[in-house]
C-alpha cells in the first residue's frame, strides 16, 4: 500500500513539473513570435515613384536565380530613374541556402548605417565568393570597409536580435502571402509570373504604369 502510494506521489509531481517546462516553452515561442510580430517589415527602396508604381522584390542574397535577376533589376532602376520605386525584401530559403539568413543580416546590418543597397549590390556581384564558406562573416566585414562603413559597429548590428527579428519579419510576410521560391515579384503589392527578359519586364512596368495614369485621370 505505501508502495504504490509513493508511486502515485511521483507520478503527479513529475506530471507537474512537465506541465511546468511545458507552459514556459510554449510562454517563451509565444514571446518569440510576438517581437516578430511586432518588427516593422523592411523600407529599402530606390526611386521615387513618381508614377505611382512599385516593382518589390523577395530575394535571398545565395539564390542563383536572384543572382541572374540583379543585374536586370539594377538596369530598371537605371532606367525607369525616379519614376519608378524599387523595393527589396528578405526571404532567405535556410534551408536549401547555408548562407541566406546571415547575408540578409549583413545587407540589414549595412542598413543601420544607411547603406542597404551598396551592400545588396557587393552581395549580388560577389555571390559565388561567400556563398559556399561556412563562416562569410569575416567576407562580410571586408565588404562593410569597401563601403565605408564602421565595421565594428557592422559586427555588433550583424549578430543582434534587433537585425535578426527584422529580417524575420520580412520573411513572415512572404510566408504568409503563400510563397515558396525566389526571386518572388510583386507589382504594387500583386505577385507577378517572373519576366524572362528585361524587355518582359518592362511591358509589365509600362502597362501597370500606364493603368495606374489611367486610374489617377478618372479621379
Amino acid at each position: 500500500m505505501d508502495k504504490k502510494f509513493f508511486v502515485i506521489v511521483a507520478v503527479l509531481v513529475i506530471g507537474f513539473f512537465g506541465l511546468l517546462f511545458f507552459n514556459k516553452d510554449q510562454n517563451s515561442d509565444s514571446s518569440s513570435s510576438s517581437e516578430t510580430n511586432q518588427a516593422e517589415l523592411t523600407d529599402h527602396t530606390a526611386g521615387e515613384g513618381t508614377s505611382g508604381v512599385t516593382l518589390t522584390e523577395y530575394g535571398d542574397f545565395q539564390c542563383p536565380a536572384c543572382g541572374q535577376y540583379f543585374p536586370i533589376v539594377d538596369q530598371l532602376k537605371k532606367d525607369y530613374g525616379d519614376e519608378l520605386t524599387v523595393q527589396f525584401r528578405h526571404f532567405p530559403l535556410q534551408t536549401i541556402h547555408q548562407n541566406a539568413l546571415i547575408s540578409s543580416r549583413a545587407a540589414e546590418a549595412a542598413g543601420m548605417q544607411d547603406k542597404f543597397f551598396e551592400m545588396h549590390d557587393l552581395l549580388y556581384a560577389n555571390q559565388q565568393q561567400w556563398s559556399a564558406s561556412n563562416d562569410p562573416s569575416s567576407i562580410f566585414v571586408d565588404y562593410a570597409k569597401q563601403i565605408g562603413l564602421d565595421t565594428e559597429q557592422f559586427k555588433e548590428d550583424l549578430k543582434s536580435s534587433k537585425v535578426n527579428k527584422i529580417v524575420q519579419a520580412d520573411l513572415a510576410s512572404a510566408n504568409k502571402k503563400g510563397y515558396t521560391s525566389t526571386p518572388t515579384f510583386e507589382i504594387n503589392g500583386e505577385k507577378i509570373e517572373n519576366p524572362s527578359s528585361l524587355d518582359e519586364f518592362k511591358e509589365k512596368i509600362d502597362k501597370a504604369i500606364d493603368e495606374q495614369k489611367s486610374d489617377n485621370n478618372k479621379n
